[in-house]
């Protein structure tokens, strides 16, 4: 169960899907859905999809729920795929790589799974 911390409304640069991860946009504060381990990712999206254009509710604090993009286990570090889903971050060597925070539960892919947000970067 989601347990949400600080929400704050963005504007959104793309369209954005329910429960995806989202980066910084193009402009102060405005959002883009999150495409790879190297956006700067800042947040959730609640359970709504959103269009260009839109004042999104993005998750920025707490526990929130997300899209897997693939096989998680709890207390991975997760990061973003190209559509916006959680993925575990495993990055090569001296590769960096930014997260959005540590899954809660394990999951597979399209499972809706939680995050303990706590934006980072690691380096593999």
């Amino acid at each position: 169960m989601s347990n949400p911390g600080l929400i704050k409304s963005h504007v959104a640069d793309t369209a954005l899907g329910k429960y995806r991860l989202v980066a910084h946009g193009a402009s102060d504060g405005a959002v883009k859905q999150g495409t790879g381990t190297t956006d700067a990712l800042c947040g959730v999206t609640e359970g709504f999809a959103y269009a260009a254009g839109d004042r999104a509710s993005i998750v920025r604090s707490g526990i929130a729920d997300v899209e897997y993009g693939g096989a998680v286990t709890r207390g991975a570090p997760l990061t973003s795929d190209a559509s916006g889903r959680a993925i575990v971050a495993a990055p090569a060597v001296g590769v960096n790589a930014r997260i959005i925070g540590f899954a809660e539960v394990s999951g597979v892919l399209g499972d809706i799974g939680l995050v303990f947000i706590a934006v980072d970067q690691i380096q593999g």
